[in-house]
C-alpha cells in the first residue's frame, strides 16, 4: 500500500513524475517516457502550461477543430472546436453548410446579468433587519469603489443588491442578492472580490447599529460566492425557411420531416430521460467551443442545465415549430462567458481561436456559442428522425476503431474505402481488418 506524502506541491517538476510513476504505475520507466512525450520542447511555452494549474506533470492534449460556413448574423465564422468525441465537428459543419443558404443563423443577446450572493443567519426581527439593510445598503456599495471604479469606467459594476428573506426555506437564512454587468470579462474575481467586501461591510455595519439588540442574535455571514445560475444572462439563436426548404433527406419529404423534428424536440420537452441526452448533445457544441476560447466549460454546463430545469421538470433546451409554412428551430439559453481575462489572454490557441472568431465581444461570443449548440441539435436530431445517429456517428468513429486496433496506414485506407459502402459496427470493422490481414 502507497504511503501519503506531505509536501508534495513543494517537490520540483521532475520529482513529482518520479514519485507518481513508481508508486503508482507498473513501468515507472514507460510511464516518464510518455509524460514527457507531451511536454511542448518550446520550455517558455511549457513553462506557462505548467503554471495553469498546480502539481502539474505534463500537457494533456484535446484535438482543436475547425467548423466552417457558419452563417451568424449575415457574417461569416469559422468556428473553433476543443472536443475529443467522433462526429461532433463534422455534424456541426454539416448543420452550418445546410443552413448557409437558408438565410443562416439569427441571434440575439437577451440579458447579461450576473449573480452573486452574501448568504447569512439572523434569528431576530425581519423588520429590524430591512429597515437596516435599507440604510447600510449605499455604504456597501460605496465602500467596494476602490474594486469597481475601473469596471465603471468602461460601463459595467454593480447593478443592485436585494436582500432576500429565505426562511420560509430555511430556519434564519437569507441572502443579499446581488447583480453586475461585467461586460467582456466573466467576471468570477471581479464579482467574488466585491461580494467579500459587502459581507464585511454589513457585518461591521450590523455590529454597531442600533437596530439589533443582543437578545435578538447576532448577523452570521456563512459564505460569499458567485453563482453560475445565470438566468438574466440570455442569448438566443435560431434558424427558420420555407417548409419548400426543408429538403435535409431524400428517404423523408419536407413536410414530414418538419413533423419529425417537432415531434422529436416535443419528446425531449416532456421526458427527462430522453432531454438529458437531447441536451447533452446541444453542450457537444457548447463546451467545444467554450473549451477552445478558453472559458470555463463546468460553470456553463451547471449554469445551462439548470435553466433546463426552472420550470420544475427537465426539459429541452431547443424549439421547433411550422406555422404558416415557415419551419422555425431555436435555442434560448444562459451563457456567462468572457473575452478577457483569464485563459483568454494566456494560452496561445485560445488567443488563436479569438483570432479565427474575429476577436469577438463576450456578446458576441456568447452569439457564437448558442449557434454552435443549436447547429449541434439540428444535426443530431435530424440524424436521429431519419438514418438514426449511428450511421454517421460510426463512420466518423472508424479510424478510432482501427487505431484501436492497431491498423497500418495502407490498412486503413483500404478499410475506409471498403465502408464508404458499408454500415460501420465495431464488430465488423473488427472482422474487415482479420479479413485483410488473413486472421480470424
Amino acid at each position: 500500500m502507497t504511503d501519503p506524502i506531505l509536501g508534495f506541491s513543494k517537490l520540483s517538476k521532475q520529482e513529482k513524475i518520479d514519485w507518481v510513476a513508481e508508486q503508482y504505475t507498473h513501468d515507472p520507466a514507460q510511464t516518464k517516457k510518455l509524460l514527457l512525450q507531451y511536454w511542448n520542447a518550446d520550455t517558455t511555452l511549457q513553462k506557462l502550461h505548467d503554471e495553469f494549474i498546480e502539481n502539474t506533470i505534463s500537457n494533456y492534449y484535446l484535438p482543436l477543430g475547425i467548423a466552417p460556413n457558419f452563417l451568424i448574423n449575415d457574417k461569416l465564422y469559422a468556428i473553433p472546436m476543443a472536443i475529443e468525441e467522433s462526429s461532433v465537428v463534422a455534424a456541426a459543419s454539416k448543420a452550418a453548410k445546410f443552413w448557409l443558404n437558408r438565410g443562416g443563423f439569427k441571434t440575439k443577446v437577451l440579458a447579461t446579468e450576473k449573480i452573486g450572493q452574501v448568504h447569512f443567519m439572523y434569528s431576530g426581527n425581519p423588520e429590524h433587519l430591512e429597515a437596516f439593510f435599507k440604510n447600510v445598503k449605499p455604504k456597501l456599495i460605496e465602500e467596494a469603489k476602490p474594486l469597481t471604479a475601473n469596471m465603471e469606467k468602461r460601463g459595467g459594476g454593480i447593478s443592485n443588491i436585494e436582500l432576500r428573506n429565505k426562511t420560509s426555506q430555511l430556519k434564519d437564512y437569507y441572502q443579499l442578492h446581488c447583480t453586475f454587468e461585467t461586460l467582456d470579462a466573466m467576471g468570477a474575481n471581479f464579482i467574488n472580490s466585491c461580494l467579500e467586501q459587502f459581507a464585511k461591510t454589513f457585518e461591521v455595519e450590523a455590529g454597531k447599529s442600533p437596530y439589533f439588540e443582543k437578545e435578538e442574535g447576532q448577523i452570521e455571514i456563512v459564505m460569499s460566492i458567485l453563482s453560475n445560475y445565470v438566468p438574466n444572462c440570455l442569448v438566443r439563436a435560431e434558424v427558420s425557411c420555407s417548409i419548400n426548404e426543408l429538403t435535409l433527406s431524400e428517404a423523408v419529404s419536407p413536410e414530414e420531416f418538419a413533423e419529425k423534428m417537432i415531434r422529436a424536440v416535443a419528446i425531449a420537452n416532456v421526458e427527462p430521460h430522453r432531454a438529458v441526452t437531447h441536451n447533452k448533445g446541444i453542450m457537444n457544441g457548447i463546451d467545444a467551443v467554450v473549451l477552445a476560447t478558453g472559458n470555463d466549460f463546468r460553470a456553463v454546463e451547471a449554469g445551462v442545465h439548470a435553466y433546463a430545469a426552472k420550470e420544475g421538470n427537465y426539459r429541452s433546451l431547443t424549439h421547433a415549430s411550422l406555422e404558416d409554412g415557415i419551419f422555425k428551430f431555436w435555442i434560448e439559453l444562459p451563457l456567462a462567458l468572457g473575452t478577457i481575462g483569464g485563459l483568454t489572454n494566456l494560452h496561445p490557441l485560445v488567443k488563436l481561436a479569438m483570432e479565427i472568431l474575429h476577436k469577438p465581444s463576450a456578446e458576441e461570443l456568447m452569439q457564437i456559442v448558442a449557434v454552435a449548440g443549436l447547429a449541434q441539435n439540428f444535426a443530431a436530431v435530424s440524424s436521429l428522425v431519419t438514418t438514426g445517429i449511428q450511421e454517421g456517428h460510426m463512420k466518423m468513429h472508424l479510424l478510432n476503431i482501427l487505431n484501436q486496433l492497431g491498423a497500418t496506414e495502407i490498412e486503413k485506407n483500404k478499410i475506409v474505402d471498403y465502408f464508404k459502402n458499408h454500415t460501420v459496427t465495431h464488430s465488423s470493422v473488427v472482422a474487415e481488418f482479420n479479413k485483410l490481414r488473413g486472421t480470424r
